[in-house]
């Protein structure tokens, strides 16, 4: 059986949190039932139905199925519309490919999949806000919804975008959140830059020359190689990278060779890692000195090297005007004291970066742990329930308050 859904003792200002605050307890068997059903990127069929049933629910205007694969988007249009300004809010519906060790009712019943980031609380906040604006209609203007497939390393939100999604719905921003285990419940923390990182995959390719071990000097070693450009790069962030910038070079994985083959030396060995940056310049510098230095390693030992190194998703820069706009939002319904508006940067990605660079808008954090709590893509992680009606109200206060109801 789920654990009773009693209404949280989270509080905060505003009608919005207060009337959300009466329907906690829907939303917490939503994203219970989101978090034991837990689906990869563009693989979201469960999940798009369970949305788009509750959008119909909370009685919004229009709903719009298969954008971007499996995305869905809910259209609520305010009392008035006079003003034909239309703002976006994004949440992303996606897992991850991990094994969840949770033993509660709501654990993954997916075997290899798990809601080890919180995408199903992301959803299930929106649909919060859709059920709150759904009922009251309180701004002028048009609402867009948007739930978004694949932004665990898939890049729905560019999936999204590339199928017409801003031509369909031309908002004049959108804004997102993302929970935060290290941040206390009730708080909430943005910046008017650079919030997350962009995120690049590296994979290079040593071709030598294979042989026994034992006769190494007829050989070209390219675990040798490999090992050699593993210390190498690390001086590029140290060496090359001015110290006010900000740059991670992380080689995560190396395939060479047998295990069971202590005396073959092999003629390939791949590493593959990750680049991450804030700045397209440096972007560029580190793209270029990676090249750079494994060819003249590889060179150096008599090997050859092939290095393939692609973009995956871009930095996640916040609009200035509208960040300062959703941290006031913020503010008047946790307090200035609780909302933080020059959060550290993280050097982690997120695909919201693709909507930031054809739209203005912002990416918030809302705590949900504080200080020992379990970290994203932890396979004992869960969403804290507790949050629901505060990231609610959030998106619904930046509809009210980007769209405001002027007199009748």
């Amino acid at each position: 059986m789920l654990a009773p859904l009693a209404v949280p003792s989270l509080k905060a200002s505003g009608r919005a949190f207060s009337h959300i605050a009466q329907f906690v307890p829907e939303l917490t068997a939503l994203r219970r039932d989101l978090h034991a059903h837990p689906e990869l990127g563009f693989e979201e069929r469960y999940t798009s139905r369970r949305v788009q049933t509750a959008l119909e629910v909370c009685g919004v205007d229009e709903i719009h199925t298969g954008i971007g694969k499996t995305g869905v988007v809910g259209v609520i249009r305010g009392r008035a519309t006079g003003s034909g300004r239309l703002t976006g809010l994004r949440a992303d519906m996606d897992a991850l490919t991990m094994t969840e060790d949770n033993d509660f009712a709501w654990k993954s019943t997916r075997p290899g999949m798990m809601h080890g980031c919180g995408h199903d609380g992301h959803v299930a906040m929106l649909v919060g806000a859709a059920r709150y604006l759904a009922e009251t209609r309180d701004f002028d203007g048009t609402a867009v919804l948007i739930f978004q497939p694949g932004e665990e390393g898939f890049a729905g939100a560019k999936a999204m975008i590339e199928d017409g999604l801003f031509e369909r719905f031309p908002v004049q921003a959108v804004f997102g959140m993302h929970n935060w285990p290290s941040m206390k419940p009730g708080t909430i923390g943005i910046n008017p830059g650079p919030l997350m990182a962009a995120a690049d995959r590296v994979t290079i390719e040593i071709t030598g020359k294979g042989g026994h071990g034992a006769h190494a000097y007829l050989a070209v070693d390219p675990v040798v190689v490999a090992a050699h450009i593993i210390t190498a790069v690390q001086t590029i962030v140290s060496r090359n990278v001015r110290p006010v910038d900000s740059a991670v070079i992380s080689l995560c994985a190396m395939q060479a060779g047998d295990i069971h083959a202590m005396s073959v030396i092999p003629g390939k060995a791949t590493l593959v890692g990750t680049v991450r940056t804030f700045s397209p310049d440096v972007q560029d510098l580190v793209q270029r000195r990676l090249t750079e230095l494994c060819s003249a390693v590889a060179l150096g030992f008599g090997a050859t090297v092939k290095v393939n190194y692609e973009r995956v998703y871009p930095a996640t820069i916040n609009s200035p005007r509208e960040a300062m706009f959703a941290a006031e939002v913020a503010e008047s319904l946790v307090g200035a004291d609780h909302v933080v508006r020059d959060m550290d940067p993280s050097m982690g990605a997120e695909d919201f970066s693709f909507m930031l660079q054809v739209k203005p808008g912002a990416y918030m954090r809302i705590g949900q742990g504080g200080e020992g709590s379990c970290m994203l893509h932890n396979s004992r992680y869960d969403f804290n329930d507790e949050i629901l009606p505060l990231g609610s109200a959030l998106h619904a206060s930046l509809i009210e308050r980007s769209m405001p109801l002027g007199p009748p």
